[in-house]
């Protein structure tokens, strides 16, 4: 919802009262979600200066506490961050934005590594000093060199931090395969026994080479998750379910604020209006499209056919004849298919008529040629020997008894023609 928006459509109102709307919205988002004091542990030693992460491990680290601090300060206007580096407390758990980005800004890079144990020690005591003594406790670990204590020493401060009511967040960058075991018993001891069914408020983020580690504390439950997380969307649920009963004037009871929830009403219905003529403009240019296409088809149609040199009339009857007979031609049915044997004969008895018509129109033989082809058995002989040719078959006999009978009406009219002559 643009809030912007929304409180500009009640031209009615007075600034103080616009004011006044304004704290009542925020104060409904703000108290969805969790009040928590949170200390940023960095590291700032000579292995920060490597250049596997963009720009630096150092820069990449800052980069995502800047996006820790917006979450935790925007969660809720009471919330509270504190920043520190190793043993050395930079900034106590303060709402003043200012004054967390400048130390961050600020962070000097330390020859030694330091104890990671005494600096979650350190950051434990901060948050146990915070002004404002509600809300959760939560530290969110930096790790980017190697650890020089065990994973038992890890896991005996988790267990200090779990009996405190501390929870830990843990990033690691860089040294992966020497820091991870140890940091996830780190997270294991600080979470408690998982068998019981609670839920985990403690995370481990491992961050690979060549990733921003801000990209990746967007989406972790870092920034979303843990207890917090799920409240919100428990507390974002009931909000929902109490806004369906007024929903025709956007969630707002009308007895409570008139105007506020005439001008959400106005607004809905403008854009359920506008939706509505949006969908039937699109259908209208589809069924417009349709006839379209149907027009063209008809019109090529009846061009082809004047083309042809008919009237438009008769076009118009030869169309519609065409598509009557269309719909009227019955499927072809498998049992009306001429049988292979049928096939074999047709093309038997034409092949036999194509060779004849081309005897017949080709050059005259000779004497000798002529006698051997009126010879009934060279014949046969010779139609034998071609291929997928019977000479015994009916078409062909009938096919030779017509050849000689025409020869024979020739040869009279030739001898007729020589008498006459004579």
């Amino acid at each position: 919802v643009n809030i912007d928006s929304l409180i500009s459509s009640t031209t009615t109102r007075t600034t103080n009262n616009k004011q006044q709307l304004y704290l009542v919205v925020l104060s409904f988002f703000w108290s969805t979600m969790p009040l928590e004091s949170c200390m940023i542990l960095l590291d700032n030693s000579e292995f920060m200066r490597n250049g596997d992460y963009v720009p630096t491990r150092l820069g990449a680290q800052v980069d995502a506490a800047n996006l820790l601090v917006g979450a935790k300060t925007q969660s809720h206007p009471e919330s509270t961050v504190g920043v520190s580096a190793g043993t050395q407390l930079l900034v106590s758990p303060t709402e003043d934005v200012g004054k967390i980005l400048n130390a961050l800004h600020g962070l000097p890079i330390v020859s030694s590594v330091k104890d990671v144990t005494a600096a979650v020690q350190v950051a434990s005591l901060a948050l146990k000093h915070r002004k404002n003594k509600n809300g959760s406790q939560r530290i969110v670990l930096f790790v980017g060199s190697p650890l020089e204590v065990d994973g038992r020493a890890l896991a005996k401060v988790g267990r200090q931090l779990k009996k405190n009511n501390v929870a830990i967040d843990v990033v690691a960058m860089g040294e992966l395969e020497t820091n991870e075991e140890k940091l996830r018993e780190l997270v294991d001891a600080a979470n408690g026994r998982s068998d019981d069914g609670a839920e985990r408020t403690c995370h481990l983020v491992t961050i690979p080479p060549g990733v921003l580690p801000s990209d990746v504390l967007a989406s972790s439950p870092i920034v979303h998750g843990g207890a917090g997380g799920s409240a919100f969307a428990a507390s974002a649920a009931a909000a929902g379910a109490d806004l369906g009963a007024f929903a025709e004037f956007g969630g707002v009871d009308p007895n409570m604020d008139p105007e506020l929830a005439m001008a959400l009403r106005v607004s809905m219905e403008e854009e359920r209006a506008r939706q509505e003529r949006l969908a039937a403009r699109r259908a209208e240019q589809e069924t417009s499209e349709d006839s379209k296409d149907a027009d063209m088809t008809d019109a090529q149609a009846v061009v082809n056919a004047m083309d042809m040199g008919l009237s438009e009339e008769e076009a118009l009857l030869q169309q519609a004849l065409a598509m009557s007979m269309n719909e009227n031609e019955p499927r072809p049915q498998e049992d009306s298919k001429p049988s292979a044997a049928d096939m074999d004969e047709d093309d038997e008895a034409a092949a036999m008529q194509l060779a004849l018509q081309m005897s017949m129109q080709a050059e005259p033989p000779t004497g000798s040629e002529e006698q051997q082809f009126q010879d009934p058995q060279f014949v046969n002989q010779l139609l034998g020997t071609l291929p997928g040719v019977d000479p015994n078959d009916p078409a062909i006999q009938r096919a030779l008894k017509n050849l000689q009978g025409d020869k024979k009406e020739e040869e009279d009219d030739k001898k007729k023609d020589g008498e006459s002559s004579d």
